[in-house]
């Protein structure tokens, strides 16, 4: 899943949860698949954040 997608998932389900619609069941679910894609999502951030400063570091000698 690219980071566009599970960042689309997520907001689905913050979506789902604020709505108050889902069960306690349903909710324990989306709230650990939200965890999940929320880690995901930081990880790429920080990878890329770190692909940014290398490539930086490098052209500016």
């Amino acid at each position: 899943m690219t980071y566009e997608e599970s960042l689309k998932r997520l907001e689905e389900i913050v979506l789902k949860l604020e709505s108050g619609e889902a069960s306690l069941e349903e909710s324990i679910e989306l709230f650990r698949e939200g965890s999940s894609l929320a880690a995901d999502c930081k990880k790429t951030l920080e990878d890329a954040k770190l692909r940014v400063k290398t490539i930086s570091e490098e052209q500016n000698g």
